[in-house]
């Protein structure tokens, strides 16, 4: 069964469906978060509420929508929370520079990671999407291609301009 066959089957109550599809994607889930927080016992606790949500969140799973990308969604968005929470207890958020960084110049407090997810609102849905595509999920261009229906160069030409425009954004945020 392919992964939206198996998340339907877990819909509808079959618990060995949930672990096939746990069992095939739990090692990709973990590697992005250790990739983004560099730290284990971190990544375990978030890493456990993604799986939490998703269970919480199975009923509103739409057919139409493949299910890795709306699996790194969840991800994503517990990520940002995770972080959003951290940074407002005071504590030291430690995100890799893959996280936001790729997008922009490197940056080295929170609010200025704020500040990049804040400027991501800025692009257009097919800039974001494409992003979301090629650093959230590490597609090649070719899968962002195949993903969004558009051409190989049309999907680089995108990410590249959304680089750029977010590059620009962040700059002027940071001049005094």
């Amino acid at each position: 069964m392919n992964d939206e066959e198996l998340m339907l089957a877990y819909i509808d109550g079959d618990m060995e469906a949930f672990e096939a599809l746990y069992e095939r994607h739990k090692n990709r889930v973990f590697g992005f978060l250790m990739a983004r927080l560099k730290d284990r016992s971190e990544a375990e606790d978030v890493f456990q509420a993604i799986f939490v949500k998703l269970h919480r969140s199975r009923d509103k799973y739409r057919q139409e929508i493949p299910f890795l990308p709306w699996l790194f969604t969840l991800a994503r968005n517990t990520l940002i929370d995770h972080i959003r929470k951290r940074d407002a207890y005071g504590k030291h958020v430690t995100v890799s520079e893959k996280t936001v960084e790729t997008y922009v110049a490197p940056v080295s407090d929170t609010s200025s990671i704020d500040a990049a997810f804040a400027e991501l609102s800025r692009l257009n849905d097919s800039q974001r999407k494409a992003l979301e595509l090629r650093f959230n999920q590490g597609l090649t261009f070719a899968e962002i291609a195949d993903q969004m229906q558009i051409s190989v160069d049309n999907s680089r030409q995108i990410i590249s301009r959304a680089v750029r425009k977010l590059r620009s954004l962040m700059v002027g945020k940071e001049k005094p």
